[in-house]
């Protein structure tokens, strides 16, 4: 859900930061009063494009920032991991953007410097608008094949046909592979087995790499460190060396501390000495054999270094390139070996898995149509209660040529507001209020297994009134117990049913206009005047009591 917003200086308003709870928001205000700033701040960050002309008169900057809480963050983490950003902390998304008038426009997403792209994508999953001129997840046929899946418990039956349904396209492509596979001469074989021989010497592990170039580096180095060793060790232990030294000094202290107990400080020092000379002696000597190397074990570690060398500047420089490239030579040289009866064995397999197919294919349409007809009679009988007398909401299925990652079927949701009219497809419904009240119709039904956290009306209640808008408002209340709703209302009956509400004011001043706004959800009285002016007069007794009744 949004947790706050906050705007700088966009179009006619200043500066505000709202604070929201979940539930049902109304925006409500007069024509003209500038609505919708607060639909721009959102949609721009969702990921709308943006042009410096919104940036307030007389302001060098805009800036936008919301924070969203999302109570299960795995989705959304695992979707900023895909696009290669930061995590949400503590379930939080913080999202910012800003337009400059001489500075190039930045986006930050939880920190971090993000793309319009990756903005826009995130926008796609945490907000869906409807309204005039806006983008509609519902318009596309794949997010209704979705919502179609998501309302018939689909999960586990799409989740096996998409399993054998990869599994075949893996298949269909190994037989092209095969099939557009060229002949290769002897020359090419016998060149490939050489060259499979080589990487066959070698023990094409991490941890084996690393010990050859561990040992090679020390063979290289090997004679230069035994002489450093060996003049180290002389030092120590050769006659009249550190060690001898020492062994002489702590036969004086021990003859110091005869003298005079209280010496004995000097002795232990000294022992200190010899016993700490004496260990690295013998460290120093354990070293020297690290570097002791039988004349076979240097020429095989030569060798294979060569080899290892040789393979990886020839296939990519390291050792995932090299191990890919073996696989590929391997199966490039079986592939030789009987290509026909490779063929037929891997057209054997395809024909089984399109047998499974088309069972699992057969099962996801039996559910999907039952579901579509359940659907379009429930969203149907809800668009009466929406102020349409003879609406009909059908959803068309049909199967597809072949089997297609959306599991061999299609939908589309058709409507028809009257009757004896043709049915069209959504995005060609002419009229924004019908369109809002449609989305708004299959929204209720949909609400259980719709993911967006936040849905936004506008015009939900265009050329509706009365009974029918407190309809409008019901069910949009009823959305609100599983959704995040905000709604741009000019009924006082849809804006009465809201847990929170917005005034949205123009304020003329001398020399400037802007736009504040403000929650009086808080402040009953100036909730019932703002009541009152939407039923047409805020200081009639009649309309202010009507608002009463309509808020109690």
């Amino acid at each position: 859900m949004l947790q706050y917003l906050k705007i700088q200086n966009l179009a006619l308003l200043q500066s505000v930061t709202l604070e929201f709870d979940a539930g049902f928001t109304s925006v409500t205000g007069e024509t003209g009063a500038g609505k919708s700033v607060l639909l721009g701040a959102l949609n721009l960050l969702s990921g709308a494009r943006s042009n410096k002309e919104m940036i307030r008169q007389g302001s060098d900057k805009l800036e936008i920032e919301a924070c969203l809480f999302f109570l299960n963050s795995d989705s959304m983490n695992g979707l900023l991991d895909t696009l290669g950003l930061p995590l949400c902390d503590d379930g939080s998304l913080i999202l910012y953007r800003s337009l400059d008038q001489s500075k190039q426009s930045r986006i930050r997403i939880n920190g971090n410097l993000a793309t319009l792209a990756q903005l826009k994508t995130l926008g796609e999953h945490w907000i869906d608008f409807h309204g005039p001129g806006e983008p509609q997840k519902l318009f596309k046929e794949r997010c209704q094949l979705e919502l179609l899946d998501a309302f018939a418990q689909n999960e586990g039956v799409y989740g096996d046909y998409l399993k054998v349904y990869k599994e075949w396209m893996a298949l269909k492509k190994e037989i092209s592979d095969l099939s557009n596979a060229e002949r290769l001469d002897s020359d090419e074989i016998t060149f490939i087995q050489n060259e499979l021989k080589k990487m066959e010497r070698i023990d094409l592990t991490e941890e084996a790499i690393e010990g050859l170039e561990s040992d090679y580096l020390k063979i290289t180095q090997a004679q230069e460190l035994r002489e450093v060793l060996q003049a180290s060790t002389d030092l120590l232990s050769s006659e009249s060396g550190i060690i001898d030294q020492l062994n002489a000094l702590v036969l004086k202290m021990s003859a110091l501390n005869e003298f005079n107990p209280s010496y004995s400080e000097f002795l232990d020092r000294a022992q200190s000495l010899q016993i700490e000379s004496d260990d690295l002696s013998g460290a120093l000597d354990q070293l020297n054999g690290d570097f002791d190397f039988e004349p076979e074990a240097i020429e095989l570690i030569l060798e294979q270094m060569n080899t290892w060398q040789e393979i990886k500047r020839k296939y990519g420089g390291s050792l995932e390139a090299v191990i890919s490239q073996k696989e590929a030579l391997e199966r490039k040289l079986y592939s030789q070996g009987d290509i026909d009866a490779a063929l037929e064995k891997l057209e054997s397999e395809s024909k089984l898995l399109e047998a499974s197919l088309n069972s699992v294919a057969d099962t996801l349409y039996q559910k999907r149509l039952k579901a579509a007809q359940l659907l379009s009679k429930e969203a149907s009988s809800l668009l009466t209660s929406l102020g349409f007398k003879k609406a009909t909401l059908s959803i068309e299925l049909n199967l597809t040529d072949g089997f297609t990652e959306e599991g061999g079927s299609r939908c589309r949701f058709l409507f028809a507001p009257n009757l004896g009219q043709d049915s069209l497809e959504l995005n060609k419904i002419a009229s924004s209020g019908e369109t809002a009240r449609v989305m708004l119709a299959l929204k209720t039904v949909l609400a259980d297994v719709d993911q967006t956290p936040l849905l936004v009306f506008d015009e939900v209640d265009a050329n509706v009134g009365g009974e029918v808008g407190r309809s409008v408002g019901t069910e949009m209340a009823r959305i609100a117990e599983s959704h995040q709703v905000f709604c741009v209302t000019h009924l006082p009956q849809v804006a009465s049913l809201s847990k929170q509400q917005l005034l949205v004011e123009k304020v003329q001043k001398q020399s400037e206009t802007s736009v504040s706004i403000e929650p009086i959800h808080g402040d009953e009285e100036r909730r019932i005047a703002e009541l009152a002016r939407m039923l047409g007069d805020r200081n009639s007794k009649s309309a202010l009591t009507h608002a009463r009744e309509l808020l109690a």
